[in-house]
């Protein structure tokens, strides 16, 4: 590995090694299942996604590859001068385009296997290599006619070989699953990527579902980057008025029937973007879309064993005179005051609540400073006024040197001495010099 030989350049990859670490850890061991467009195995991005694929097994991440082959069929097809046939969304598979799968997934299969079979033998000193394993490990049935469409034969999944999965991928193989399937009497079925990918993730319970498609994954109407959702918002976003890719569109599908049927994380990540594989798994903002059945960040009361987690986020602020300093024993006896936002067990933010009768002190406010720009200040704000008046607390004070503008945004208005209860006047630190302001609140 080459390392960075500027001061500035090793310490990027100090931070952004020791920020991987856990999400490493929290991986290792786990079963993901990667449907890739047939898109992303034509040009540059082929062979910096397997070593992305590569990079992820020798992790101790087990892996279920799905490859699409749509274009190939359909260039295949076009250089016999036959033109594909869709219905309703899915191919017809006639003979000419069942002899066209075969040998697209054949080709593929190939492909991909040579590649991983490299392993890292490309780097020096590395002696790694990879299995992988395909087969016929899908039985199919013909799909049928639909709506007076005769399929002929395409097919649907009937049943995963899900121990033939599993002891694959206990002997530390890749498995490769083209979208093909076979019956008990031996035909052959040509299946739709997106049903096969995640069929097989719900009869192996896997951890992740990933889709990865050509171009720059889900954006929002301004091209920004959608990067979470939940299965009510994907619902919404389907049956909205706006017109969404009919690729992305599939793979939402797929993820909100996915997360139904218990697969609790599915990600679209777009391969415009050299290592998205890489950077949606092991950095905090990843750069795919993240579907979830519920809220993947959530706020909940705080418990003892989130006192290091709290003390790692806030101490930059106590040292930069943001927030006043607690001591870890201070903490501790206080830690039923104090709310998290966590993802993925992590803590990206935390605010406390004091009451005292009618009104409620709000302390401690922080969040990440990765994670600043996302209204997640704004959520822990929301969430502490909820439970503030839950508890009928009906005015709200705050106690701030560097951060009044962002409290008046949000509703508070200057105060005095004279707002604060009687205990907390005489606790104020006259040295700190912090400002007083305060929020009315209407009952719950």
């Amino acid at each position: 590995m080459n390392l960075p030989t500027d001061k500035d350049g090793e310490q990027r990859f100090l931070e952004a090694f020791r920020h991987s670490a856990p999400y490493i850890h929290a991986h290792r061991g786990h079963t993901f299942v990667l449907l890739f467009a047939g898109e992303a195995l034509q040009g540059a991005v082929f062979e910096g996604l397997m070593h992305d694929i590569a990079l992820l097994h020798s992790l101790g991440i087990r892996l279920v590859l799905v490859p699409g082959i749509r274009p190939q069929i359909d260039a295949l097809l076009a250089a016999r001068g036959i033109a594909p046939r869709f219905e309703q969304g899915l191919r017809v598979t006639d003979e000419a385009a069942l002899d066209a799968a075969l040998q697209a997934a054949g080709t593929v299969c190939a492909r991909v296997t040579a590649t991983l079979s490299r392993g890292w033998s490309h780097l020096p000193g590395s002696r790694q290599r990879i299995r992988v394993l395909s087969g016929n490990l899908v039985v199919a049935r013909p799909l049928g006619v639909r709506e007076g469409v005769d399929f002929q034969h395409t097919g649907e999944v009937r049943r995963i070989d899900t121990e033939a999965l599993r002891e694959a991928l206990d002997g530390d193989r890749i498995v490769l699953l083209p979208p093909l399937g076979y019956s008990p009497t031996g035909e052959i079925f040509n299946l739709h990527a997106e049903e096969l990918a995640r069929e097989a993730a719900v009869a192996l319970q896997a951890d992740k579902l990933v889709f990865l498609v050509a171009g720059p994954g889900l954006r929002d109407g301004r091209r920004r980057r959608i990067s979470q959702l939940t299965a009510a918002e994907v619902l919404a976003l389907l049956s909205g008025r706006r017109r969404l890719d009919p690729h992305l569109e599939r793979h939402l599908r797929s993820a909100l029937l996915a997360v139904r049927q218990g697969i609790e994380r599915c990600h679209i990540i777009g391969l415009d973007r050299d290592g998205a594989l890489l950077l949606e798994f092991f950095t905090r903002e990843g750069t795919g879309t993240l579907v979830t059945a519920e809220p993947w960040e959530t706020i909940r009361r705080a418990v003892i064993d989130d006192v290091g987690g709290i003390l790692e986020l806030i101490r930059p602020l106590e040292e930069s005179g943001v927030l006043v300093r607690r001591s870890r024993e201070k903490l501790e006896t206080e830690i039923d005051r104090f709310h998290v936002l966590e993802r993925d067990g992590m803590i990206l933010g935390c605010a406390a609540l004091y009451p005292e009768g009618e009104v409620g002190e709000l302390a401690c406010l922080a969040v990440h400073p990765d994670y600043r720009n996302g209204g997640r200040g704004q959520r822990l704000l929301e969430h502490i006024e909820a439970v503030a008046r839950r508890q009928g607390i009906r005015r709200l004070f705050v106690l701030t040197t560097h951060t009044a503008d962002w409290f008046r945004e949000r509703g508070f208005h200057k105060g005095s001495l004279d707002h604060l209860p009687v205990r907390r006047r005489r606790l104020y630190n006259y040295r700190r010099n912090s400002r007083v302001y305060v929020k009315p609140l209407d009952a719950a």
